[in-house]
């Protein structure tokens, strides 16, 4: 699922974008949509970047991207092997959560970003990720879970304290909150609840096909039920 909206992100053609903790690549593939680009997804676990490879190179085999170039990097967010000022474009999502440095992670963040340019950082959002929480310990007690919960102001805070200038910021992910919630009330690890794999089929099904029905709904509760809150900045 794509958490950030790049309509927000007025990419031009020539820039470069860090999609740094990419995961299995999904927003590494989406902004290389873009037209012209050239992204850089960079992760320290080399499996996930295997995955976001296999991704990429399905996506220029289907035809889905814009012309432009990419680039994958394991590395770690502490110490990025990126020259200062070197990209038009940082995107994070769901990354700092996992983090027990969340500051000096996004000191390195803004040391590869160029001045005036775009940031965009997305972590769970507070009262869908509490309700996690509250419901079950393995939730975030597993290996690499996650470590904190951010309320908006203390990111924005964290944000603005390295540099970053706040400009705007949604909710996401409505309809994927009480997925959550039922797959921490029956155990995070659990593989036989029905009623959770049908909500995941039924979650599946609205990535692929993306109906119109179910975009309204997402849209309608994601105010008060969002998954994830999504922060825009540029760097001072």
């Amino acid at each position: 699922m794509i958490t950030v909206d790049f309509s927000r992100l007025s990419l031009r053609p020539g820039d470069r974008v860090l999609d740094i903790g990419c995961g299995s690549g999904r927003h590494t593939a989406a902004a290389y949509q873009c037209p012209n680009i050239t992204v850089f997804g960079a992760d320290l676990n080399l499996d996930d970047v295997q995955q976001a490879r296999n991704r990429m190179l399905f996506h220029e085999q289907c035809g889905g991207h814009g012309g432009g170039s990419w680039l994958l990097s394991v590395s770690d967010l502490h110490c990025l092997p990126f020259e200062d000022a070197s990209f038009d474009q940082v995107i994070c999502s769901e990354v700092l959560e996992h983090i027990s440095d969340d500051t000096s992670a996004v000191t390195e963040i803004m040391r590869v970003l160029k001045p005036n340019r775009p940031l965009v950082v997305s972590v769970p959002r507070y009262f869908p990720e509490r309700i996690c929480w509250a419901l079950s310990d393995a939730y975030h007690q597993t290996a690499n879970g996650h470590i904190r919960i951010y309320r908006k102001q203390q990111l924005i805070r964290l944000l603005e304290g390295q540099g970053a200038v706040y400009q705007s910021s949604h909710f996401a992910h409505s309809i994927h909150s009480p997925y959550w919630w039922l797959k921490c009330l029956v155990g995070p690890e659990r593989t036989d609840a029905v009623i959770v794999n049908g909500y995941h089929r039924f979650l599946t099904w609205d990535i692929l096909k993306k109906p119109g029905i179910t975009r309204f709904l997402d849209a309608l509760f994601n105010p008060l039920l969002g998954k994830s809150l999504v922060v825009y900045c540029k760097k001072q």
